[in-house]
């Protein structure tokens, strides 16, 4: 999966989606109701990290695999949407097995 500009997209994109999803789910709620900010603080962060990885991913596949820029550009809302990246992920196995 890590030998190609597409299996390292997935992947990031993969994990970029949990992390989301943790953020949303689970850290969010630990600072408005249990008086927890850490959590959004730790969660975060990471979530950023990965955020920025993906959009690198992104960038790399439209160079190697001469996406047009609608299609990064769709990629990139993918990864603002909750679930996004996993339908992103969808798409790119069915395109690219």
């Amino acid at each position: 999966m890590l030998n190609t500009a597409i299996g390292r997209l997935r992947l990031i994109g993969l994990i970029e989606g949990v992390s989301y999803l943790l953020l949303l789910g689970i850290a969010m709620p630990l600072k408005y109701f249990a008086g927890l900010p850490m959590a959004v603080t730790i969660a975060g962060s990471l979530h950023g990290l990965f955020f920025v990885l993906f959009i690198l991913a992104v960038l790399h596949v439209m160079f190697v695999h001469r996406w047009s820029i609608m299609r990064g550009l769709t990629a990139f809302i993918a990864s603002l949407l909750p679930f996004g990246t996993f339908i992103l992920d969808a798409q790119l196995r069915k395109e690219y097995s």
